[in-house]
């Protein structure tokens, strides 16, 4: 079975972006993932996916899945799959929340998103105040992490 996703090259900014090749419902799984090696610290292209593992995803198109603070899927790390968080239109740009995975990434950047929420800097969850995640679905992990941060302090 194909998958339904294609990776998309701008030329102009120089990036990646993937895309829907179909239409998606809100809820329905865009696909199952799986790692394809296993890390205990983050890397620029890896997905933490438990409070000390971070994986190199498979299928590797999933790699180019950008960010947005108003997002479209998640990266469901108990179920092992994406799923569509709203309708998902054919052509459109695949996008993930990454503090739903990410506690502390390798590579922090400033989000372009254009969101009217936009975050401004993505660094992972634990470098957000607890408010800005708010409305976002995160996995159990970051949730801990947060509890145990939040206690800590």
């Amino acid at each position: 079975m194909a998958l339904p996703l294609e990776v998309l090259h701008d030329e102009q900014l120089g990036q990646r972006s993937l895309r829907s090749l179909r239409a998606f419902a809100a809820g329905e799984v865009l696909t199952p993932f799986r790692a394809l090696a296993t890390y205990d610290r983050p890397a620029q292209l890896t997905l933490q996916v438990s409070e000390d593992e971070h994986i190199t995803l498979l299928p590797s198109v999933l790699t180019f899945t950008n960010h947005s603070c108003h997002p479209n899927a998640f990266f469901d790390v108990e179920q092992w799959q994406v799923v569509a968080l709203k309708p998902i239109a054919a052509g459109e740009p695949i996008t993930f929340f990454y503090p739903s995975t990410e506690w502390t990434m390798a590579e922090p950047f400033d989000c372009a998103c254009g969101s009217p929420h936009c975050l401004r800097r993505i660094a992972g969850a634990s470098q957000l105040p607890e408010h800005s995640l708010q409305g976002q679905r995160l996995n159990p992990h970051i949730t801990r992490l947060l509890q145990r941060a939040s206690r800590q302090r």
